[in-house]
Formats: C-alpha cells, structure tokens, sequence
C-alpha cells in the first residue's frame, strides 16, 4: 500500500505546553482509520497538522503532492450564527474549486440539495444556521463535506451531538467514502464504533501508543474498554488545560 501521509518525529508545542512529542507512523491511501485516545491526547492536533493549520515545532511530515482535503472540524469550535441560509452554507464546500470570484452555478446548488438529502436535512435549503439545532448543524457539516467530493477526509468527532438513528446515516455516507477508495481519517471516542467500522486506528496520548490494524490495537490493549485512559495522559505538559485535544 502507499502511504498517503508520513509522519517522522513530530512535536507540536502550544507555548511550553506540549501537545504531541515524537510522534511517528503513516497513513495509507484508500485506509479508513480512526484516531483514539484520552482528552488532551493531541488527535484533533494531528488533524489541523494533515490540514496545515498547524506547523510542527521539530519533525516532518509528508503529504502526497495534489491531494484534495475536505475537514469537518468539532462543532463546538465554530459558530452558528452566521447570517446563511442551510443551503448556502452546503455551497461553501465548492469554495476550493471556484474561488472567492467564483459563482455558485445551479449545478452546484442542485448537488447541494442532494446532499442535503442525503444526512436528512432535505426541506431545510432555506432556514438559517442559527435555527438549526446541534445535531441538524452536524448534519449540515457532512452535507459541505460530500460535496467536497475531496480525496482525503479529514473529521474530528463528527457523530457529536447527533442521535444514535443519525450515527447511523453518516456511518453510511462514511462507508460509501470508503468504498469509493477515499482516505478517512476520523478522531473518535466512541471505542464501539471504532471497533464494529473502523480497520485501522492510530492510538495517541500525547506521542503515538501504536498504529495498525484495530483488531491488533485491542489485542494489546491499547484500545480497551477496561482501559483508564486518563492513565495514558502525558502528565502536566500536556494540551489538556488549552483543550486542543
């Protein structure tokens, strides 16, 4: 398999604090893997350092040349009040394509309405996002994500404030994705989902506890439904006090 993605001895420090120290491993192209691990471990940071919001303190990172990206960030990071309506913030997602000068064509709109449909928000086009509730915002963010149609898919806790029938419907389009040969890569907290949908996962804690196949992670314990995560927190140097888990 090719690898999508290298990481080589990364740490990414906020201030003094440090939020991932040496971390090493890859990501293959078409793999669909899930990022665990206890809060303040560092998984959203190794998101925004794929997406390049974030640049490392020492280590390299290698990303394939012309990869296209779409990032569903975590919902409690973004506002919802925006003045939009739902479809026009679906159209957002072909922003990467068009440009700022750029005008959404009905095309665009048409598959923005399908997309809609297809998380359950069809009817919503016209409300606005400060109307939409948690789970409905959600929704609405993997709607933007679809119609990305990007190679590499990047979601940091999508299945937050959403109800287990609506897990249900993203874990599908996820799936799709996947079969679709697009890479996921998705932080995760939920230890039955990682294990019922997820094949590979890449377990941190400040620094890289291992990666590889899911099945072979819960072997060694390293995802464990018994298992006190909060032990595997990297101590008072940690993210945990900034929250950028």
């Amino acid at each position: 398999m090719n690898d999508l993605i290298s990481f080589e001895n990364v740490t990414v420090r906020y201030g003094r604090q440090v939020a991932l120290s040496d971390v090493s491993g890859h990501f293959h192209k078409g793999s669909l893997t899930a990022i665990a691990g206890p809060n303040g471990a560092g998984k959203s940071t190794l998101l925004k350092l794929i997406i390049g919001m974030l640049k490392p303190k020492s280590g390299k990172i290698k990303i394939a040349n012309d990869l296209s990206m779409a990032y569903l960030p975590q919902i409690a990071s973004l506002q919802h009040d925006f003045p939009l309506s739902v479809l026009q913030a679906v159209c957002t997602g072909f922003w990467p394509k068009i440009g700022n000068a750029g005008a959404i064509t009905p095309e665009m709109q048409r598959r923005a309405g399908e997309a809609l449909s297809e998380v359950g928000l069809a009817g919503f086009e016209g409300r606005q996002l400060s109307h939409l509730s948690g789970g409905q915002f959600q929704r609405l963010l993997f709607a933007r994500v679809i119609v990305q149609d990007a190679d590499l898919i990047l979601l940091d806790e999508p299945f937050a404030a959403v109800d287990a029938e609506t897990t249900g419907r993203l874990i599908q389009i996820l799936l799709n994705w996947h079969r679709q040969g697009k890479t996921i890569i998705c932080v995760l907290h939920d230890l039955l989902l990682i294990q019922k949908y997820f094949p590979d996962s890449f377990v941190l804690a400040g620094k890289c506890l291992g990666h590889g196949h899911t099945h072979q992670m819960l072997e060694q314990k390293l995802l464990s439904f018994d298992l006190d995560m909060a032990e595997l927190c990297p101590g008072p140097e940690d993210e945990s006090h900034h929250r950028h888990d």
